[in-house]
């Protein structure tokens, strides 16, 4: 079963190939969706796959790129949509 969650990353997350990095990590797991920098510092993630499989993307969004310093990760519930593959939007 297909579901979709849409994530809030905060910290210093801007400037340091972040999108990059979840749009690889996306990718590599076959998830559709978008990931951008949100005009107040923040990186948003919308995701679509299986429970398990956005339980493990979160488990990324933690870890993030080296340079990066994750200070929380939001998630909500969201509607899915059509999506093919993962892309950074701006």
């Amino acid at each position: 079963m297909q579901v979709a969650r849409r994530y809030f990353v905060r910290g210093s997350v801007q400037g340091v190939g972040f999108r990059y990095f979840v749009q690889k990590v996306a990718r590599d797991m076959d998830l559709k969706g978008w990931v951008r920098n949100l005009d107040d510092g923040r990186v948003e993630a919308y995701a679509i796959g299986t429970p398990a499989e956005l339980d493990e993307f979160v488990a990324h969004l933690w870890r993030g790129p080296s340079m990066a310093d994750i200070r929380g990760v939001e998630q909500q519930e969201a509607a899915p949509e059509m999506r093919s593959g993962f892309h950074i939007v701006p």
